[in-house]
This record gives structure tokens, sequence and C-alpha cells, in this order.
């Protein structure tokens, strides 16, 4: 069984070591057998989308995001070509934004996004950094996901998107309505860094699993020793919030 990643804008958006994100999804494919295959995607680079099943963009600083936003916009019925065949999209921070409808920056500057998210980004003048626990439901079960943020924008969701988490500690996409991110079809936008996927291995399966159901519904994962992971998580949910 195949798995094919493509990394978009791996030289423009690595904040906080976002590609970790890409070597998961890998690792963890590979450790069940899958022969899986990762492509570096950046300006000018074109290839068909929708061929891949799972897309990672990470975030980047305001000149980085500034290239990739005019960029973005070359690509955009290639992007929904992707989300319509129902490609997994991890979408980290500044790559988060720029899938909204648009970003306005605290002076005002609005900068447009692909729309491809029901949501849209005011810049505010406080920043909002620190550990991130959050609750997210994977498959009916509640699970502690443990994360970075570090971002000044408030991100406000439209009716057509859904939180992807609910704030446990930390600020969240708003520092206001206690949500983390954007759960949209096989669309996860996140403020998350960390990377967010070495923390939370069950979050990463999630996602290779629903990228192999796009051609397969009966597709599922064989189980890993996540031990040590599941043991690490619960340390920090208890350091984070348990104990604060």
């Amino acid at each position: 069984m195949q798995l094919k990643i493509g990394h978009l804008y791996p030289d423009l958006l690595d904040l906080y070591s976002d590609r970790g994100n890409v070597i998961i999804l890998q690792k963890r494919a590979q450790w069940r057998g899958m022969d899986v295959v990762v492509d570096q995607i950046s300006v000018g680079h074109e290839p068909k989308l929708a061929d891949y099943d799972i897309l990672v963009m990470g975030g980047g600083m305001d000149r980085e995001q500034g290239i990739v936003a005019a960029d973005l916009q070359k690509r955009r019925e290639n992007i929904q070509s992707a989300v319509d065949a129902g490609t997994v999209i991890v979408a980290i921070c500044g790559g988060y934004q720029l899938l909204g409808h648009y970003f306005e920056t605290s002076t005002g500057q609005r900068i447009p996004g692909l729309g491809i998210l029901d949501i849209h980004t005011i810049g505010a003048k406080t920043r909002m950094v620190g550990n991130v626990v959050a609750e997210m439901d994977i498959a009916g079960v509640a699970h502690n996901i443990i994360g970075y943020e570090n971002h000044s924008g408030k991100t406000i969701l439209g009716p057509n998107a859904k939180p992807m988490m609910r704030v446990l500690k930390g600020y969240g996409n708003s520092g206001e309505d206690k949500f983390e991110g954007v759960r949209q079809g096989n669309i996860f936008g996140t403020y998350l860094h960390g990377p967010l996927l070495a923390k939370n291995p069950v979050l990463a399966d999630h996602m290779i699993e629903l990228a192999l159901r796009r051609r397969d519904l009966s597709a599922g994962l064989d189980s890993l020793n996540d031990d040590l992971e599941q043991r690490t998580n619960a340390k920090l949910y208890k350091r984070l919030v348990a104990n604060s």
C-alpha cells in the first residue's frame, strides 16, 4: 500500500519544526509496511495535488507568508480539486490562516486567502504564546492534544467550519471562545506547533487512516506501541492542567 504526501512550501513555512509533522506521518506509515512517497512542493512546482493522500503546510514569518499567499492564489483550483478528492490537508498557523477568506493585519491591510476554510483572521496587538492542552474527539473518543502556539492573529469561524478542539489550557483560535483550530471535511487547520503530530500520535494515525480511506473505505491501521508517547502526554497534561 502506498501513501503519497506533499509537503507544501518547506523552504518558506517551517516555524517551530513544522516539517516534523511530515516525518511523523511518513514514519508511522512506514512502520506499518507502507510505501511512502514525500514530495516537496514550493513556488514554481505545480503537480496535480489531488494525486496526494496528504498535504502538509506549516507556518512562517510575515515575509514568507506574503510570498506563499501570492503563490497560493495561482493554485486555488488545484487545491480545491484535492479537497474534492478527499485529500487530507494539515495546515499549521500561517498555513491555516491562508486557507481562510482573508487575514487582516493590525494595521488594516487585508491579505486574501483561498476561501477554502470558512474562517477569517484579524491581527491583534497581543501575541498568544505558550503551551496548549485541548480535548479533541477522534472517532468518538476524547483525547488530550498537546501543542505550542505563538500567533497574534485571532481566527473567527464561519457557519461551515467546526472547531477542531476545545481548549483546556492556552488561547486557541482567538483567546476568547476556548476553541482551537478548525475541522472542515478532511482539512485540519490549527495554531499548534511542536511539531503537533510528534506529541500526539493518535492524531497522526487518524489522518493517515482518513487518507487511506479515500481509496478504500474499509482501510484500517495496525496498532503500534505508543506507550512512551502516551505516558509523555499524560505527564504533560498533569503538569500543564491538573496541577495548574
